[in-house]
């Protein structure tokens, strides 16, 4: 059975979950703060985490952080009533693998918990083999997340390996930024917001600015294409 861990501090928000989840088969353990949930994230088995954002203690930013640093495997869901695109490119940045705003339908939370369980059971059940990407002397290992320039070691947040890795996959194509914001952040892409402007700069400071040749060109009012000239 399936062990869920919810970290949230609205005791009543926490408590529903807990019970709809358990009513779904699910075993739940709830926190009702940041560092005890953090502790109890990092040294009990959970199969998946449930993470408020605005908590006493620490931050969910900081328990996300901090977990998928030490178990990058586990499943993390953040809950939270912030709704802005900046943070859920935060959340997501920091390693989270799905975002549901409150308020929310229970049953999407459940989809959502089922969803999560599926990619780890794929993940789990597919032989390793190590898929490695190159383009000049740019290597990505997906399987390992190593990425390096000249053999050069290159260290990449997770969002930043999915916006390369996304590039590397579409090499010599142009991508715009709606493709990039839906298919690297999950996001519906919002004219106002910079997230793709940002993380395409982030990336080639790394990999392009000491290096040559240039590989991350901008296509003007069009998008951006990974290929080597």
């Amino acid at each position: 059975m399936k062990k869920i861990l919810i970290i949230e501090d609205d005791r009543r928000i926490a408590q529903n979950i807990s019970r709809g989840l358990q009513e779904e088969g699910y075993t739940t353990e709830v926190v009702y703060e940041g560092l005890n949930g953090r502790q109890m994230a990092l040294q009990t088995d959970v199969d998946l985490l449930i993470l408020d954002i605005n908590l006493p203690g620490l931050s969910g930013f900081e328990v996300c952080r901090s977990v998928r640093a030490e178990k990058p495997q586990l499943p993390i869901i953040l809950l939270t009533a912030l709704g802005e695109i900046e943070d859920k490119v935060e959340g997501l940045s920091l390693g989270a693998d799905d975002y549901l705003v409150k308020p929310f339908d229970f049953r999407e939370l459940v989809a959502r918990v089922a969803t999560c369980f599926r990619r780890v059971a794929r993940t789990v059940d597919r032989p390793i083999t190590e898929e490695i990407l190159q383009v000049a002397n740019l290597t990505v290992n997906v399987t390992a997340k190593d990425v390096r320039r000249d053999n050069v070691p290159i260290d990449l947040t997770a969002r930043e390996f999915a916006l390369l890795e996304y590039l590397m996959r579409n090499r010599g194509r142009v991508l715009s930024k709606i493709d990039l914001a839906e298919t690297v952040w999950n996001l519906n892409f919002d004219p106002g917001t910079n997230v793709v402007e940002v993380y395409v700069n982030y990336l080639r400071k790394k990999i392009d600015r000491d290096f040559e040749p240039k590989l991350i060109h901008t296509r003007p009012g069009m998008g951006y294409v990974l290929k080597e000239d």
